[in-house]
């Protein structure tokens, strides 16, 4: 077998040149990894919007959402379907599997499309094309507003014109994915004509409509042979103006003409009520997104894209000014110094640590080496395609410790192989040819620890996978520098002959104060096995009860200094009315000097600028402001702030704050779902659950998602009456139409655009709901009142929204923490359950809890799933390492322990234990198995140097004092930076306290449960 020390030792050249390659190679690829914020992840849903206008909320849901549904749950991918009928409208949110991969979606997208096509013939008269999209998980990191500097300078066209001309050039700026401008605002024609002058000339209103709509399309005209040339025939007559329309002339029932202008007053305006407005900072605005291709550097693309905007000055005007809602490049820039910086911190406490308890040349030695395997992992990560963000960057600072740990294992053979007197050559190649291959089964256990992270296959592992996959690339990496490099860097730096020692001390290389303490504690230990296990196992069970007082979490807000302000005004609210209330708390806000910006979005939300941005839901009662404050220190009082502004000054609507969260998003933190038939059955049950959440003075934000019952006007059509004066259902809703929003009769071409011509009446004859008895229909050469074919007006109550989950009828019940709670979410949620779980359902209604229990227990079910898988593969590497049950139940018996000190930190600092808190337990699994093998592979070298169990147990322990204290040192301290960082500052505690008291395991322990299992009689 090749005698790796001697051969990397001897071949200098060889040596040398890996470690060139490694740090000039690391170098270089970390210019060239990506840069994020964040991982990404694939968003695996589908939402498809069908449009049936006049249907009712009920007519929806039968006629289209139940068709829907059931060919959606014939794909075997899909995992989940929820759908919301409304008037006119049916969404149907369709969520795949989460063990499907993101590269094959595009092409499940595209048999979504074809069953959705083949479904189109089922559908009743009246309902539009479904419209699938599947892009609205795309990310437009970089979100820019441009208003005008001045009130009233620059119209919404004006604006939307530049932004677009800006988006053509931006679209070609490389890295550069898709550009999408938001908030543009849709022009129309209008044409109003008095009923006046329709009575008086005799005029049906459809004639208007058929002249209008037949004058301004497009149709092929034929070709024609002349001599030898085939021509093709393309007519004018197209509109070239809005005043041509004018020009029109309209023929009566009795002969008499006359031109649309002198009938009807005709203007290009905007779309009446808006379908999406924006604001930012009190001013309207259009938005202009960009999103970055996949892989690449986002701070570099940013800067391409800011180069662009300035270079593209000249086409926007003097009083247009842009401001960005969210530069990902920027955040992502301020992001990765800030990980780079804890990194730097992290090595550099690693090292002083080494310097100061290994001494200086084996501290810059080991210091050496683990940047050399830094530098090393830098390079396979750019290989792989694995980028600069939260998550790689934090598995490298988690693995420190651990990286250093092979070497550490080494250096100390070395240094005690030399005080015995060997050459510095032979205490290498003894001290690597004992440990490389327990080191690399330790390390081997210590990555499928965390497999269960990387092989998850939902969206939190495939969020947090790159964890796994940097600390798999880490660790390997560490255990080759360990095994070739550290022997020859030890040749390097060590004088040969300067350990040697007298007798007295070979026989008692392990002398100091920590030794001498470490020895009686052993003894001790070791001589009173039964009280030491007691003990123990008293501690076990002890951490076990205090688990219950552990508080519970998921993710933890981003320290970004932004948040969202949720507003849904009662149900009916106009859209200017909502604007308007918006605009005020938008200017409160403004005025506020700890704001930087206030941008707000009407009817639904921006456009997606991260992956975990959450939008308010379709209405045009509901508006979202997105606020960025100077300092996130500054969010919870601004947030209280703003509670007593709404309470005051708009008591009647409904608001949330939201914190930005890390990891991927969720509704609301506590959830109760119920489903059954009957919608006021439902109701009932959900008012049940908001009256409890309602009795705890810290839970806020009460709702349902069906919403408040709203007010429909329903005008009678008398048929028989009708039918008498030849007036139809279809004329009936058509002249309600015109009086209420107006009708669609053609369209108007402006270059690319095509703005529709909408027929309607003036203002004055549709300014209130008592005009509607005013109404005329033409029938028979003569215009008569609707209320001859009108049996009565009457008000009803429907429900505005009708929610599905798995096509069932689902109403849910949602509140979050209040702003002064001292409770989290989850305390809550158990201080809630009981009597929720105690309400009566009727037969056929069930009860299901969702929120963050549901999206958490999910998340860690998967890994759950996947832990014994991991946790047995670790098992066989201890037997086959050991070959021997004993040893390998020894090493394991000490890994339920390691809850006391995880439990002990959680309580200690009143840290909640989240996922990634999780994740660090799953890791602590593998750093104490590693520990322990490492120990019991040294007790098999002094047993087969003629000792026995008892003492080669206690021999071994003392050998191993140093590496596992420094290994426990080393990554306890490299965590310190991470404990600032609210994403894995539960990770940190668990490791780092976990550790600690693994630490006290290994040493005691295992020489414990190993005298025990062998029966070994005291022989020290």
């Amino acid at each position: 077998m090749v005698d790796v020390a001697k051969y990397f030792i001897e071949k200098r050249v060889t040596s040398w040149m890996i470690t060139f390659i490694l740090l000039v190679g690391g170098a270089v690829a970390f210019t060239n990894l990506g840069r994020l914020e964040d991982p990404e992840f694939s968003i695996k849903q589908v939402n498809i919007f069908t449009s049936y206008p006049g249907a009712t909320p009920e007519q929806v849901e039968d006629e289209v959402t139940y068709l829907l549904e059931a060919e959606m749950q014939n794909l075997p991918y899909v995992d989940q379907i929820t759908s919301t009928s409304t008037a006119g409208m049916s969404e149907l949110n369709v969520e795949l599997k989460d063990t499907i991969p993101g590269d094959s979606l595009g092409q499940i997208w595209d048999e979504v499309r074809k069953k959705i096509s083949d479904l189109e013939p089922y559908f009743p008269p009246g309902v539009g094309s479904p419209l699938v999209v599947d892009d609205f998980s795309d990310v437009y990191g970089i979100l820019l507003a441009f208003t005008a500097t001045e009130e009233g300078g620059y119209s919404y066209a004006e604006l939307d014109s530049i932004v677009t001309d800006l988006s053509k050039e931006l679209a070609l700026v490389e890295g550069v994915s898709k550009v999408a401008v938001g908030g543009d605002q849709t022009e129309e024609i209008r044409i109003e004509v008095p009923t006046k002058n329709l009575v008086s000339m005799g005029i049906p209103i459809e004639t208007i409509a058929a002249v209008l709509s037949s004058q301004n399309t497009v149709s092929s005209s034929g070709s024609i042979t002349v001599g030898q040339e085939y021509i093709r025939l393309s007519p004018t007559g197209e509109f070239q103006s809005v005043d041509e329309l004018g020009l029109l002339t309209i023929t009566s029932e009795n002969g008499n003409t006359v031109k649309l202008r002198d009938i009807a007053t005709i203007e290009r305006t905007y779309s009446e009520p808006a379908t999406h407005i924006i604001q930012f900072d009190g001013k309207p605005a259009i938005t202009l997104g960009v999103s970055f291709l996949p892989g690449v550097n986002v701070v570099e693309v940013g800067e391409l894209v800011r180069a662009e905007l300035e270079s593209l000055s000249s086409m926007i005007p003097l009083g247009v000014e842009y401001n960005p809602i969210y530069f990902q490049s920027d955040e992502v820039a301020n992001a990765v110094s800030g990980f780079l910086m804890s990194l730097v911190q992290a090595v550099g406490i690693v090292i002083v640590v080494l310097l100061v308890f290994m001494g200086l040349r084996s501290g810059i030695l080991i210091g050496l080496i683990l940047v050399i395997t830094i530098f090393g992992t830098f390079i396979i990560m750019d290989m792989a395609g694995i980028s600069l963000q939260r998550i790689s960057l934090g598995g490298l600072i988690v693995s420190l410790g651990m990286l250093v740990d092979n070497a550490i294992v080494v250096v100390e053979g070395v240094l005690i192989g030399m005080k015995k007197g060997k050459t510095k050559l032979q205490a290498a190649s003894d001290v690597v040819k004992q440990t490389k291959w327990p080191l690399l089964g330790a390390t081997v256990v210590a990555i499928t620890a965390f497999g269960p992270i990387g092989l998850s296959p939902d969206s939190i592992g495939e969020f947090v996978g790159s964890l796994f996959w940097v600390l798999l690339i880490s660790l390997l990496i560490s255990w080759f520098t360990a095994v070739a490099l550290t022997p020859f860097f030890c040749d390097l730096m060590f004088k040969e002959g300067a350990a040697v020692v007298s007798d007295e001390e070979e026989n008692d290389p392990y002398k100091g104060f920590i030794f001498t303490i470490y020895k009686k504690l052993l003894s001790a230990a070791m001589a009173h096995r039964w009280v030491s296990i007691v003990v123990l196992v008293g501690m076990l069970f002890g951490a076990l009860w205090s688990f219950q007082f552990v508080k519970q979490a998921f993710f933890p807000a981003s320290a970004t200094p932004m948040f969202y302000v949720e507003l849904r005004y009662p149900e009916g609210t106009s859209m200017e009315t909502t604007t308007a209330k918006a605009a005020e708390l938008g200017s409160f806000l403004s005025e506020d000097e700890r704001v930087e910006f206030v941008a707000s979005t009407i009817n639904y939300g921006f456009s997606r600028f991260m992956l975990t941005y959450q939008s308010v839901e379709y209405g045009e009662n509901n508006a979202q402001l997105v606020v960025r404050t100077h300092n996130r220190d500054e969010i919870p009082a601004l947030l209280n702030d703003i509670d007593s502004y709404l309470s005051y000054e708009q008591p009647e609507v409904f608001f949330m704050t939201r914190r930005i969260q890390l990891g991927p998003a969720s509704g609301s933190k506590l959830e109760v779902r119920f489903q059954g038939k009957d919608a006021t059955v439902l109701r009932e049950l959900a008012e049940e659950v908001k009256d409890i959440y309602r009795s705890n003075e810290y839970l806020s934000g009460v709702r349902d998602d069906w919403k408040q019952p709203v007010k429909v006007l329903q005008p009678v059509f008398d048929v028989e009456k009708g039918a008498e004066l030849g007036i139809t259902k279809s004329d009936f809703e058509t002249a309600l139409l015109t009086f209420a929003e107006g009708q669609t009769v053609g369209v108007y071409r402006d270059g690319t655009d095509l703005l529709p011509i909408k027929l309607t009446l003036p203002e004055t004859e549709r300014d209130g709901v008592d005009q509607l008895q005013n109404i005329q229909l033409y029938s028979n050469g003569r215009y008569i009142n609707i209320t001859e074919v009108t049996d009565g007006f009457n008000v009803v109550w429907e429900n505005p929204t009708i929610e599905h989950r798995d096509r069932e009828r689902t109403i849910t019940a949602m509140a979050d923490p209040a702003l002064d709670s001292p409770y989290i979410a989850d305390e809550l949620f158990f201080q809630v359950k009981d009597a929720i779980d105690a309400i009566e359902l009727p037969e056929g209604y069930t009860l299901t809890h969702g929120g963050e229990y549901e999206s958490s227990a999910e998340a860690r079910g998967n890994m759950a799933r996947l832990a014994p898988m991991g946790y047995m593969f670790m098992l066989i590497i201890t037997i086959l390492l050991f070959n021997s049950f004993k040893e390998a139940a020894v090493v394991w018996l000490c890994v339920p322990l390691m809850l006391v000190g995880i439990v002990t930190g959680l309580l200690v600092l009143n840290i909640p234990f989240g996922f990634m808190g999780f994740i660090g337990l799953l890791s602590l699994t593998g750093m104490v198995v590693k520990n322990g093998i490492v120990l019991i592979d040294q007790v098999n070298v002094e047993i087969n140097d003629g000792k026995d169990h008892y003492r080669a147990m206690y021999d071994a322990a003392i050998s191993r004092l140093r590496p596992v204290m420094m290994a426990a040192v080393t990554t306890i301290l490299g965590l310190l930076p991470l404990l600032a960082d609210p994403f894995f500052q539960d990770m940190a505690v668990v490791i780092s306290f976990g550790l600690g008291f693994a630490t006290l395991l290994t040493l005691v322990a295992v020489p414990v449960f190993y005298v025990t299992f062998f029966k070994a009689k005291r022989t020290v």
